[in-house]
């Protein structure tokens, strides 16, 4: 049984409360209900209303400067409550601390296999009590560090053998700790730990039906095969709340696990199209790669689709927000660093801008974040708020730590914090008034 309930939060609402002044209307909603799960519809609009930006605030590394605040190869990013910064660096096996203005505070780890050292250490995270988590499969623990006593722990867990240096170690609001590893068949799963590194539960990793699409070869004595490219992908991740965040980049539908059921999330999007020189670029790639294995293939698989899929990653921020990380437009760029001898490295390569579309925990839907040129989405950011911290990279490749503030346009010569966007400065009841519907639905529905 299907109820649908439309919601307009329309300019009327706030033309009534602001005048003739104010900004457009928020986002246009539609709301279905069917069985446990409530679907969220964005049509049109937004909170904000119009792009917003993303502008640095403190900057955390030096080209020419004291060795605290050169990084070798940054590998993870943690903050915690009071804005302390935590970078890990891949290469030197460390993490090293900053306090909110960027300024070096100290040096935790170090190669080892001792308390408080790493022997492959991968990814981190902050607890909500301050707590350091670094995940090091190579000795088979996470390595605990305790800032305000300055105490360690280990918590040991099986690493299934295997090194993840792209997959987070996601902790929530409630201290538990998730890590995806390899069970005794090799199969993926979840381990869950609580605040003191007991075992809590061993989850599956999320999966869906969808079956990947991809070109293979094979020999007498290898096989290798390889996605094709622009096909979709199912992306989850951990949700501030401990549930799981999960989508197939196909459609815009994403999914929040409720323990009393699902929130899914839909917008209105317009696909973004693969240009002649991108597919025949991502092509050429894939046979390249295929051809070190077997010389004489030829691409036999099904075509390269002619739009990209809707989203290339799902994030979750500290305060629950959701950020999906679109597809966008591709540029061809000249590799300066082109090598002919080595057949990895191509004269041309293709690059997308990074585009965020931010959603509440309720699903109503914020707006588009364009952040600058520099920004990198890898290692993950960490979302909180009214702030990001990520890295970014000069055109010299030197990596630094930005601490970067979300501003909206106001279509009015201006920008303004997204925390204080017209929503915030409207009366109380009007502000009531422009709560999705969504939220009212799961407090016990209209």
């Amino acid at each position: 049984m299907t109820r649908r309930t439309p919601a307009f939060v329309t300019a009327a609402i706030a033309v009534a409360a602001c005048g003739s002044d104010a900004p457009p209307a928020g986002p246009r909603v539609e709301i279905d209900t069917i069985g446990d799960t409530t679907i969220v519809r964005t049509l049109s609009g937004s909170v904000w209303a119009a792009e917003a930006r993303l502008v640095s605030e403190v900057s955390i590394g030096e080209l020419d400067g004291p060795d605290e605040y050169l990084f070798g190869r940054i590998g993870s990013l943690a903050v915690d409550r009071d804005r302390n910064v935590y970078v890990f660096d891949r290469q030197s096996q460390h993490v090293r601390v900053f306090d909110p203005a960027g300024a070096y505070v100290a040096t935790l780890g170090r190669q080892g296999e001792g308390p408080g050292e790493f022997a492959r250490a991968e990814t981190i995270a902050v607890l909500p009590d301050g707590r350091l988590l670094v995940r090091d499969p190579g000795n088979m623990r996470i390595q605990v560090f305790d800032p305000e006593s300055g105490e360690t722990d280990e918590w040991e867990y099986n690493s299934g053998n295997t090194y993840r240096p792209g997959s987070p170690l996601y902790s929530d609001a409630r201290g538990r700790t998730f890590l995806l590893t390899s069970g005794q068949s090799w199969d993926e799963i979840v381990i869950v730990l609580g605040p003191d590194g007991t075992h809590l539960d061993t989850l599956p990793e999320p999966t869906s039906d969808h079956e990947p699409v991809v070109v293979s070869a094979s020999t007498e004595n290898s096989s290798v095969s390889s996605r094709v490219p622009f096909t979709p992908w199912f992306y989850w991740a951990v949700h501030s709340s401990g549930s799981f965040l999960t989508g197939l980049s196909s459609d815009y539908r994403i999914d929040l696990a409720w323990d009393d059921g699902v929130l899914r999330i839909e917008r209105a999007h317009d696909p973004v199209a693969v240009s002649d020189g991108e597919r025949a670029h991502r092509r050429e790639s894939v046979v390249r790669m295929i051809r070190l294995t077997v010389p004489d293939w030829t691409w036999d698989g099904p075509r390269i689709p002619d739009h990209k899929p809707v989203f290339t990653q799902l994030l979750s921020g500290r305060d629950g927000r959701i950020w999906v990380r679109l597809a966008t437009e591709g540029r061809r760029v000249e590799n300066e660093d082109h090598d002919p001898e080595n057949p990895f490295s191509q004269p041309v390569t293709w690059e997308e801008s990074t585009r965020y579309d931010v959603f509440e925990s309720d699903g109503t839907y914020l707006g588009v974040v364009v952040p600058p040129a520099e920004f990198s989405p890898h290692p993950h950011p960490v979302f909180d708020g009214d702030h990001v911290w990520a890295v970014a990279r000069d055109g010299l490749g030197v990596e630094r730590v930005v601490r970067y503030r979300i501003e909206v346009d106001d279509r009015g010569g201006g920008w303004f914090s997204s925390e204080t966007s017209f929503a915030g400065q409207l009366p109380t009841e009007s502000r009531a008034a422009m709560l999705p519907v969504a939220l009212t639905m799961r407090q016990g529905g209209p």
